[in-house]
């Protein structure tokens, strides 16, 4: 504390707490560099495959989709087809 209190006398605050502000600075910037940096680099590559997973999973579900349709679609002629021979035979019964 002692050598802090002659730094200030002999330089000056703003010249001490300039030194100090680059110490924390330091600090900071190898503690984000270090610890910080891989730690966001593995969570961008799992949100990476998620986006990859979500992706795939819509094409998924477009082409079901795109298969539901087009069975409700053919079903639908089948089912008019029924229904327009039904016709036909009841027509003919009368």
């Amino acid at each position: 504390m002692g050598d802090i209190v002659n730094l200030v006398n002999k330089y000056g605050f703003p010249i001490v707490m300039a030194v100090g502000m680059g110490f924390i600075i330091k600090y900071v910037w190898e503690w984000a560099t270090k610890e910080i940096k891989p730690v966001i680099s593995d969570a961008n590559g799992v949100l990476i495959a998620l986006i990859d997973r979500i992706r795939m999973l819509d094409n998924d579900l477009i082409r079901l989709n795109q298969k539901v349709n087009t069975v409700l679609h053919l079903r639908g002629k089948t089912i008019e087809h029924e229904r327009v021979d039904a016709e036909k035979q009841i027509n003919k019964k009368s």
